[in-house]
């Protein structure tokens, strides 16, 4: 039993966000920073993406990884948010 649920907890982990995802539209989630409306996200800026984000739980060479904003749902390195905060 104990099998089945560290199974399932890792599957769920390795799920990935889709930006139709209810947090992700709340959050105006895109995989690729460079499809950011900017008219709707003014303070975006092409350079913030999730993997220097301090809300990035991977390695900055990871393609995805988790996230504290989305739970155990994996994002892209690439992608962004309006929750972006710069490392440091």
């Amino acid at each position: 039993m104990a099998c089945t649920a560290l199974a399932a907890s890792a599957a769920q982990a390795q799920t990935k966000v889709e930006e139709a995802d209810e947090n992700a539209v709340a959050l105006g989630y895109k995989h690729d920073t460079t499809k950011v409306d900017g008219k709707k996200y003014p303070n975006h800026q092409a350079a913030q993406k999730c993997n220097n984000c301090q809300f990035w739980q991977g390695n900055a060479a990871d393609a995805w990884a988790g996230c504290a904003m989305f739970g155990r749902k994996q994002i892209a390195a690439n992608g962004w948010c309006m929750a972006y905060k710069k490392i440091g």
